[in-house]
């Protein structure tokens, strides 16, 4: 099945202004069951962070498992708390840049510990999420462990053909979404109105189940829609029709 790829200019999406709070119906279905096909399945587990202050806000269970913590521990700890870096400074600072809008996005190699104290080494990234207005609303962690004991395991099948599928130009509307793009830049590389935008992001806010342009995009990642690991966001050749 396709998003509807009609444009209503008139139409509009549900409007969430504001950050992503803790326990917030926003972040649901990151604290229940991992979907089928999800980034989980590639050794790549999601989480949310406010972009105030970095506190965890939502988690799927394999990132809390990465660090020996249920999902209801992990939310409301600080992220740079949970994390070690060769470099704290810098980290600390990148982080900084990332929820002021100075950066788009934040790769990093990292260390943690889980439950058993033995330290284990993920490659992080961090993405900022606008809002229609070009506020920053939300940061998507997608954490992919690299040398440790418990990683989740890989099952069999690289796609799972039962995921969502999206027109060519949803497609490149929720690149967008991803990279940190606001409505207003969207319309001017795609060549399209403003309630264009609009109304496309919010058939698949709806679609996708997600109240908001955070959740969108973290949702997108568990259902595999996105590459893994690349930058800048990329739609699977498969997801589009």
């Amino acid at each position: 099945m396709s998003v509807v790829s009609t444009s209503a200019p008139g139409a509009s999406p549900r409007n969430r202004k504001g950050v992503v709070h803790p326990a917030s119906a926003a972040d649901r279905y990151l604290t229940g069951s991992r979907p089928p096909g999800g980034a989980a399945r590639q050794g790549v587990c999601t989480a949310h962070a406010s972009p105030e202050d970095l506190v965890v806000t939502a988690a799927e269970p394999e990132f809390a498992r990465q660090f020996g913590l249920s999902v209801a521990e992990i939310c409301g700890r600080g992220l740079l708390g949970l994390l070690r870096s060769p470099d704290p400074a810098r980290l600390r600072e990148r982080f900084a840049a990332l929820s002021e809008g100075r950066n788009s996005c934040v790769t990093e190699r990292v260390t943690g510990r889980d439950g058993a104290g033995r330290v284990f080494s993920a490659d992080l990234t961090g993405t900022a999420v606008t809002g229609p207005w070009g506020e920053i609303v939300g940061i998507v962690i997608l954490f992919r462990p690299t040398g440790n004991s418990h990683r989740p395991e890989r099952h069999s099948g690289a796609v799972n053909n039962d995921g969502p599928v999206l027109s060519a130009l949803d497609a490149q509307v929720l690149e967008g979404v991803a990279r940190g793009e606001s409505t207003v830049q969207l319309a001017s590389r795609l060549y399209l109105s403003r309630q264009g935008i609009e109304y496309r992001v919010g058939q698949m806010l709806r679609r996708f189940d997600a109240p908001n342009r955070p959740a969108l995009v973290a949702r997108a990642h568990a259902l595999g829609v996105f590459a893994a690991g690349q930058w800048p966001p990329r739609v699977l050749p498969e997801r589009v029709t």
